[in-house]
């Protein structure tokens, strides 16, 4: 956290930008208010980068367009709607806003979009009052109505009017105040975190479109395990993601097994580790988070108290997949994340075991053949998912996934192992087989696949052999 001083110069740099300058000058010209607001200015005084500058002005969307068109490289309107214009100026993307007052009424998933004329009213609206800082321009104005300031300071979450109020006109704010807790680090303030345990149930208006993305922004911070406990402590968990609070399960005196909602969170935390340590994703990635969080949701289903205090989660792995794709779906994540984040937990056992007795080369192909593109993913939550606190177990399990991958790294290198496939294709097959395309051609294909990934490399010919070894045999039978 920078001092008010230090802060201010800062902004007074940014201010100074070709970009900020040229804004300025022709808001003032056309005799127009402009203020930066929000991120841009909160981020000056936590002295963080600023990735995005978001102006608000009294212009109207078409007179905010009348000003930008001489001075920008480019403008779009997509969001003119709701009041904002987007523009390229100087080489940097920017966004400006008509100042708004606009509010839910209770009912609806969209605000009424409302124009206000006041930089004050507009502040007073927006979601937190650490966000609710701007910078008039140019007289480099700081304009704080709400004690923005003194929150930072506080690394505080609080909202610029009452919370019941501030989550009622927009209940997502309940869920970006969980995300900004993991972001910025800050606590929430105890009225406003009452008001969204109070609340909790309003989020059900919000579309399933934005509920997602803001988990996404949530699961894409450096530690999303805050932001997370808050959704499960005031239950909007419950309405968003109930397959995570779910995992709380109860641990009786008879029967013990680890918390797996903890564990859970944990191997959230190990993931993100190995995701920047190892470096080979683009970092954050959603695919791995979502994977990490959701591995081990199959667990309450599959729950049995086996005789002697053991329990059991047999095929947690399978029920798992099956329930992260029916939530991911009701939260309109696209096919693809899905789909890998579906694989991934299917997968997530597979290696255990193998410590014990090291694999065949046939299963190592099989590992990697059924890993397809997520298996760097995969080798990152299988080894995030070691939390036991016992060390020389966990050693045991690290240096066997070492021996893993580096046996895959050595038949990948003799064998292309990425891409397994038979020696022969299909057009291959028919010609060997003097059969037309079909049913059978599928069959055949099958039976050489298992016969690579059993073998490995044998050549074009010594497969053709084998195959028509095969053919015989099934013709035979």
């Amino acid at each position: 956290m920078q001092s008010v001083a230090a802060a201010l110069a800062r902004l007074g740099d940014l201010a100074a930008s070709p970009t900020v300058s040229r804004l300025s000058a022709a808001f003032d010209a056309a005799g127009h208010e402009l203020a930066l607001v929000g991120g841009p200015v909160r981020d000056a005084f936590l002295d963080r980068g600023t990735n995005d500058l978001d102006f608000t002005t009294d212009a109207t969307p078409d007179q905010i367009l009348g000003i930008i068109a001489p001075i920008a490289q480019a403008h779009w309107d997509i969001g003119r709607r709701f009041g904002t214009i987007g523009a390229k100026i100087a080489g940097e993307q920017v966004e400006i806003t008509t100042y708004r007052t606009d509010a839910y009424d209770g009912e609806s998933r969209k605000p009424e979009v409302v124009f206000g004329d006041s930089l004050e009213d507009d502040l007073a609206r927006r979601d937190f009052t650490v966000n609710a800082l701007a910078l008039r321009l140019p007289k480099l104005e700081l304009v704080d109505p709400s004690g923005g300031v003194e929150d930072l300071l506080a690394q505080t979450l609080r909202t610029p009017s009452a919370p019941e109020r501030s989550f009622g006109d927009d209940p997502l704010r309940m869920l970006r105040a969980a995300r900004f807790a993991s972001q910025l680090g800050f606590h929430v303030e105890p009225g406003t975190l009452a008001a969204m345990s109070e609340l909790a149930g309003a989020i059900e208006r919000i579309s399933a479109e934005r509920v997602r993305d803001e988990l996404a922004k949530l699961l894409l911070t450096d530690a999303p395990r805050p932001g997370i406990r808050l959704l499960v402590d005031t239950g909007l968990a419950d309405r968003v993601l109930p397959e995570v609070p779910a995992l709380r399960l109860e641990v009786d005196e008879h029967h013990h097994h680890k918390d797996v909602y903890e564990h859970s969170l944990t191997v959230l935390d190990q993931a993100i580790d190995y995701e920047v340590a190892r470096g080979n994703l683009d970092s954050p990635d959603l695919v791995m988070r979502l994977a990490a969080l959701l591995h081990d949701i199959g667990k309450p289903k599959t729950r049995r108290l086996e005789p002697g205090g053991a329990v059991s989660f047999h095929h947690h792995d399978v029920i798992g997949a099956k329930l992260a794709r029916k939530r991911l779906r009701a939260l309109r994540f696209d096919n693809d994340t899905i789909d890998a984040v579906g694989r991934l937990i299917e997968l997530h056992l597979r290696f255990f075991g193998y410590a014990d007795a090291a694999w065949t080369d046939s299963a190592v192909r099989r590992y990697v053949r059924d890993a397809g593109d997520q298996l760097e993913r995969l080798h990152i939550l299988t080894r995030a998912d070691v939390t036991t606190r016992n060390r020389r177990k966990a050693d045991r399990l690290g240096f066997a996934y070492d021996d893993l991958e580096e046996r895959i790294a050595v038949l990948a290198e003799e064998e292309e192992l990425a891409a397994v496939r038979p020696e022969l294709d299909g057009n291959e097959i028919q010609a060997a087989l003097g059969i037309p395309p079909g049913r059978e051609v599928g069959e055949a294909y099958r039976f050489l696949l298992e016969l690579r990934l059993d073998e490995g490399p044998i050549g074009p010919d010594a497969a053709r052999e084998r195959l028509l070894e095969w053919w015989a045999a099934r013709s035979a039978g």
